[in-house]
């Protein structure tokens, strides 16, 4: 049996984020609850206390999360903070195009081997859709399009992500909410990357296809779980020989975030942070790099 490149599995994970912009939820009726138990995280000092939470950003209807201790962590806090805060429909829809368009270049399919086309062309007919509708597209916005095509008919719904439920929560209880990031910067980590490398992503989001099914409920069933060491296995691995890759969608966003949260270690509160499952994971997760910082993430649950 061939091996599966974690080149894919890497960059389903991340596509995972941009779900809610291209998706929309799904209407199939929900299926019996799912109970999930994912990881959550403590950093803390006299007077601070600092909730670390992984999140999946498309889930299946019924899946139940928000007890326990996650639930009271964050009823205790003051503040909720997430990745980004996404804008007005309007708002987002125009920064997605603004960098997901290019219309004085060449077709898209024109970009790829003609092999490597066919097979994008194929990928699309399986899913309805026509490569023409694209051409003008940069391949970093049709690769997360590829790798996201299962999702719907796998049952997974963008509208009751962790994050949505995370941040309707803290609006209903009156909340402080921020954000790590802007949705212009997390555009750009994808569409500031080098047109070959998004070429060669796009030409592996088409290649999972057949095994998107096993993929994703895999990552999503080890979050479930709460197991973030095998979830770093599937998420993050692959990256080793993609230096650049790595730095840019991973390691530095890590790095800034540990800085932010050794900062606000010196306002008094409490604050629930919510971001990707994958961040929270690996070698080169929050909790490592803030280790390195002599602070001291704890499992909590």
């Amino acid at each position: 049996m061939p091996t599966r490149s974690p080149h894919k599995r890497t960059m389903r994970s991340l596509f995972l984020g941009l779900a809610g912009l291209l998706l929309v939820s799904a209407s199939e009726p929900p299926p019996a609850p799912i109970i999930a138990k994912p990881a959550l995280w403590k950093v803390a000092d006299a007077d601070t206390t600092i909730y670390l939470f992984g999140t999946i950003h498309m889930l299946k209807p019924g899946t139940r999360w928000f007890d326990g201790k996650i639930k009271t962590a964050f009823d205790s806090s003051q503040e909720l903070v997430i990745e980004m805060i996404v804008p007005a429909p309007g708002d987002a829809q125009r920064i997605v195009l603004s960098h997901a368009i290019d219309p004085d270049g060449p077709p898209l399919t024109s970009k790829l081997t003609p092999a490597d086309a066919e097979k994008y062309r194929a990928a699309l007919r399986s899913a309805g859709l026509s490569a023409e509708s694209y051409e003008q597209f940069q391949p970093w916005f049709v690769s997360t399009l590829v790798a996201l095509l299962p999702m719907q008919k796998l049952g997974y719904d963008p509208s009751i992500g962790a994050e949505k439920t995370l941040v309707a929560e803290a609006k209903k209880e009156q909340k402080k909410l921020g954000a790590l990031e802007t949705m212009e910067q997390q555009i750009g980590f994808f569409a500031n990357l080098p047109e070959a490398l998004q070429i060669r992503f796009l030409n592996s989001a088409v290649r999972e296809l057949p095994e998107a099914d096993k993929s994703t409920d895999r990552m999503v069933g080890d979050w479930a779980k709460g197991q973030p060491d095998k979830l770093a296995r599937v998420m993050n691995e692959g990256m080793d020989d993609m230096p650049e890759i790595r730095k840019v969608l991973l390691t530095s966003r890590n790095a800034r975030w540990a800085d932010w949260i050794a900062k606000r270690l010196d306002t008094p509160g409490t604050v629930f942070i919510a971001v990707g499952a994958g961040h929270l994971a690996g070698r080169d997760s929050v909790q490592s790099l803030l280790k390195a910082k002599k602070l001291k993430a704890v499992r909590i649950n």
